[in-house]
């Protein structure tokens, strides 16, 4: 009888989601050594080569936090709407909305007197208008149009993608010429202010750190929070506690809309500066993996989002160095979460069995 509570708290300790990050991880480096161990290539010497690309010098290590930044604020904003029950996969269209709207407001703004920093602030609004915009729209076919925000959110990703395309090469284009490059650059002095030699922006770092705390007094520490989980765990039963489904779900599409929307605004005006076809850079279903292996926890998501970046960022020097694949990367990516979902089914299996050993009590 003693020993029971302490194989029940070693169950929670292998089942707590810092062990189960840890094990995929491990899962995930084992596997991918074995497909390149099969292709011929070192596992040691390419794992090396990444690492080198993502910290070689200050420039590379820059550069991955410049990913880090607007990947970590989508995978933040994702977690409201995992939380609530809702599968946001219009995330990259929101993120798109975001920039477009924040493009359309500089262009409005860049030649008048208003001050730059007053320009930026309020062109960023903007494109927080713009990604909540888009998310309402799949909100309320989800809500009141009774169609899946999984369809809803894909359609209306595809139709993010062709307005870009539109204004890129009409009524945005540049001078004489319609470029897959983009819109014309701004002015410089409409740039986000970088740390001088590097891509970076130490107010995007801000502005995450900023962003988590906010999110997490929100769903951790208010009523607005405590209702969304309810909802997340059980729809029908939240419904009958009187809680306001509908009005809450469509809250938290609009703020998590308003965080990827925010994460356009960022590459706009701190990365490319102008629009460009790829504005999003796939950050929205990269940060649906990242928030999946953090298991929607805060401090995880910001480490896995980090770990996603040096694989980005290092993925690079491998046709360079190596002559293989930059996707292996994305392989390595997927890998983890494959390993992840095999780890949550295992901690579900654990769960399962302490149960079953509280009831035999």
């Amino acid at each position: 009888m003693v020993a029971k509570p302490k194989k029940n708290n070693m169950l929670k300790r292998l089942s707590s989601p810092a062990i189960l990050s840890i094990a995929s991880t491990a899962g995930a480096l084992i596997f991918t050594s074995l497909i390149l161990w099969m292709a011929g290539a070192q596992p040691g010497l390419t794992f090396q080569k990444i690492l080198i690309g993502a910290f070689g010098d200050s420039v590379k290590i820059a550069n991955g936090l410049v990913v880090w930044a607007p990947l970590s604020l989508i995978a933040g904003a994702l977690i409201i709407t995992f939380i609530a029950g809702l599968w946001n996969l219009g995330i990259e269209g929101q993120i798109m909305l975001g920039a477009i709207f924040t493009t359309g407001a500089m262009r409005l703004f860049e030649n008048s007197s208003i001050s730059p920093t007053l320009i930026i602030i309020l062109s960023c609004l903007v494109g927080m208008v713009g990604g909540a915009f888009w998310a309402a729209l799949t909100g309320i076919l989800r809500l009141y149009g009774g169609v899946n925000e999984i369809f809803a959110g894909v359609g209306l990703n595809f139709v993010a993608t062709a307005l870009s395309l539109w204004l890129i090469f009409g009524p945005w284009k540049r001078p004489g010429v319609g470029s897959m490059s983009g819109t014309e650059p701004f002015n410089e002095r409409l740039w986000l202010v970088q740390i001088p030699g590097y891509r970076l922006s130490i107010w995007s770092l801000i502005l995450v750190v900023v962003v988590y705390i906010g999110l997490f007094i929100l769903l951790k520490k208010t009523r607005f929070g405590i209702q969304i989980k309810a909802i997340g765990k059980n729809l029908e039963a939240a419904r009958l506690m009187g809680i306001q489904t509908r009005k809450l779900m469509m809250l938290a599409m609009l703020l998590c809309g308003a965080l990827a929307g925010l994460a356009g605004a960022l590459q706009v005006v701190g990365v490319y500066h102008r629009l460009i076809p790829s504005i999003s850079s796939g950050y929205g279903f990269l940060a649906m993996l990242v928030a999946m292996l953090a298991n929607n926890d805060f401090f995880l998501t910001l480490v896995v989002a980090y770990l996603f970046s040096i694989l980005n960022i290092g993925g690079i020097q491998l046709p360079i160095n190596l002559h293989l694949d930059s996707t292996l990367s994305g392989v390595l990516q997927a890998v983890l979460v494959l390993f992840f979902l095999v780890m949550n089914g295992l901690k579900q299996r654990l769960m399962g069995r302490k149960e079953r050993s509280r009831d035999a009590e």
